[in-house]
């Protein structure tokens, strides 16, 4: 049988590489949420649900990328530094297990937070994570959904987020997620993602990134997208985009903006 130390190993060795009601205090599932991860089959790891053996013993911290402080941090003092405050609305895009999240439900007002995940098990574990935090008290909303539906959180958003989300989907879900997220956005709401940037269109060739060690593809998990690309696909999803480029991510992520 394998032990949850084998399997961390492979866990890490794989990734170098709904209308709900939403409860003010619990988290919201749709029916057959365990369904919705079914989708990513083929497309990256993470239709993968973790157990409850797995999750206890710590390794949703693993599975979403690792780094739990470093990257919760980088990308909560970003958005500071872009203007987020306490009275904000944030949505966190891909949210998992609230590597991020606990530092935004800790800033930001009560009711503030909303964070979607594909993958039931890590919104559970990112409950969890709240719980152990203290933080519950201050009603995150959290869905699991695998259509990008943001609306059914019944409310607009400030700022949005989705940090190592763009650099685990193809051009696909790209778009229906920048489709999606512009329709909670207010007029001067700004959505900021990351990519691994490739240096032009169709560069069918892997990338090894010499910062964090990590080799993207065209067409399999972990995806590189060129900028043009980036920009066809805003254009297509009625959004303008600025490129940001450098923000110090430990992989060598760069950052991109979103407006209306």
């Amino acid at each position: 049988m394998e032990t949850l130390r084998q399997k961390l190993k492979s866990i890490r060795n794989v990734f170098t590489f709904k209308k709900p009601q939403l409860s003010k205090q619990t988290l919201s599932y749709t029916e057959n949420s365990f369904k919705e991860s079914e989708i990513m089959k083929g497309v990256n790891v993470y239709h993968r649900n973790l157990s409850k053996e797995e999750i206890e013993a710590g390794l949703h911290r693993e599975f979403i990328g690792g780094m739990w402080e470093e990257i919760g941090k980088l990308q909560f003092e970003f958005l500071k530094q872009n203007g987020l405050r306490p009275e904000h609305n944030v949505l966190d895009v891909g949210c998992g297990s609230m590597r991020g999240g606990l530092w935004f439900v800790n800033y930001l007002d009560s009711t503030n937070y909303a964070g979607l995940d594909i993958n039931e098990s890590l919104i559970e574990a990112g409950r969890i994570e709240l719980e152990k935090a203290n933080l519950m008290v201050k009603e995150p909303a959290l869905l699991v959904n695998n259509q990008f539906e943001f609306w059914k959180f019944e409310k607009k958003f400030d700022f949005a987020v989705a940090i190592s989300v763009f650099t685990h989907l193809n051009f696909n879900y790209i778009l229906r997620c920048l489709i999606e997220v512009k329709k909670v956005m207010r007029p001067d709401s700004k959505f900021y993602a990351t990519f691994f940037e490739a240096p032009s269109p169709v560069y069918l060739e892997p990338i090894l990134h010499e910062r964090g060690g990590i080799q993207t593809c065209f067409d399999k998990d972990p995806f590189h997208i060129s900028l043009l690309e980036v920009k066809s696909l805003a254009n297509l999803s009625g959004l303008k985009v600025e490129y940001i480029g450098e923000w110090n991510h430990p992989r060598n992520q760069k950052m991109l903006c979103f407006t209306l």
